[in-house]
């Protein structure tokens, strides 16, 4: 109620207000820099003047919704729904578009050869997180490409963004506070028993945006609570942080029937911070390439041992297929500039032939 009545209201002349900050910044800095053709400070301006617009008017649209039916007692809740997902795939649209136009931001999906197998039926869509708009990215592709009724799950600290929160407070999501495993567990069990034959539940069991300081501070607190075994896959997985089966398993006992699917994205993951971010615009070079796999109901794990294992083989599966996309980037620039030293990560022999992604099974890690 605080939310609604104070802070919303009160969004919309602040919004108004950092958006001429921001143009007078961009233009300051053209004009500090009129010979750049990167023009970073106006992309950054335009698009961050853009994100607030848009945002705003999602609290000013989701009012007139809620002008137009007050009574939640009165309300089709059908259409209700539909109303704030056609809203939400606008909004989606234009961020990854823009983005686009402005920033340079591009989006590649490999899709499996059974990709259409997926139609009709309720799907937990398990993402790896890294990079800058990934989340976006990810949720507009399901919502436009695959036409999707979207349930994401994500962090509580989101709720600040007045736009963010108003929308997805009227549509299936569950926003995780941290150290609630326990509500968090019900929350998305629930959500799963909504679901329809074509809705899709959006997580990133990981928790959190991949960094290397990420990595390596998981890495550490999993040998500090005698974690050993998952320390030891920590480690052997550097592109990828330590997956939680909290998620999996709340929405696999609640809904034994749902089909998995497995997403691994890698380009811009390696921009872990503004300044590399900053140096890196226009990112038009770099798309954000998109690789999953369907896993049907049938051919998952029953019991949860086996599923947090299965989760543990997919995501060493989902660092694989990283490893060796930078492996070949890597490489092409070593040819294309050799004498340039290429920044490598961290990366182990993949299994089958080098270069390709692991489509099967991988090889036994010690």
């Amino acid at each position: 109620m605080i939310r609604r009545a104070v802070i919303d209201p009160v969004w919309l002349p602040v919004a108004m207000i950092l958006t001429v900050v921001l143009l007078a910044a961009g233009l300051v800095g053209t004009l500090a820099a009129p010979l750049s053709r990167r023009h970073r400070p106006l992309r950054l301006a335009l698009f961050g003047a853009f994100y607030l617009l848009l945002d705003a008017c999602l609290v000013v649209c989701c009012a007139a919704l809620w002008l137009r039916h007050p009574l939640p007692g009165r309300r089709d809740e059908a259409r209700w729904s539909d109303a704030h997902l056609r809203l939400l795939r606008r909004a989606l649209t234009l961020i990854v578009a823009v983005a686009g136009r402005l920033l340079g931001f591009g989006v590649e999906v490999q899709e499996p050869p059974h990709a259409a197998a997926i139609a009709g039926r309720p799907l937990l869509v398990m993402a790896r997180h890294g990079g800058p708009g990934d989340s976006f990215a990810l949720a507009d592709l399901l919502v436009s490409r695959y036409q999707r009724r979207l349930a994401i799950v994500l962090t509580e600290t989101l709720r600040w963004d007045p736009g963010l929160n108003v929308i997805l407070s009227r549509l299936p999501s569950c926003f995780i506070r941290r150290g609630e495993r326990h509500a968090a567990s019900e929350q998305m069990a629930e959500l799963a028993r909504r679901l329809g034959p074509q809705d899709a539940i959006l997580l990133f069991p990981e928790g959190g945006n991949w960094t290397p300081h990420r990595h390596v501070r998981a890495i550490r607190r999993l040998r500090k609570t005698g974690s050993r075994q998952a320390a030891a896959d920590a480690a052997n997985n550097p592109h990828v942080l330590p997956p939680q089966p909290t998620g999996l398993l709340a929405c696999l006992r609640s809904r034994p029937d749902l089909d998995v699917a497995v997403v691994a994205h890698t380009g811009l993951d390696d921009l872990v911070s503004p300044a590399m971010i900053w140096r890196a615009l226009p990112v038009s070079g770099r798309p954000m390439v998109i690789r999953w796999w369907h896993n049907p109901a049938a051919a998952m794990p029953g019991s949860d041992p086996a599923r947090r294992e299965w989760l543990r083989l997919q995501w060493a599966i989902v660092d694989s297929w990283i490893g060796s996309r930078k492996a070949a980037r890597a490489d092409r620039a070593d040819h294309f500039h050799p004498w340039l030293p290429a920044w490598r990560a961290p990366t182990r022999p993949a299994c089958g032939e080098p270069g390709r992604p692991p489509d099967v099974w991988p090889c036994q890690r010690g």
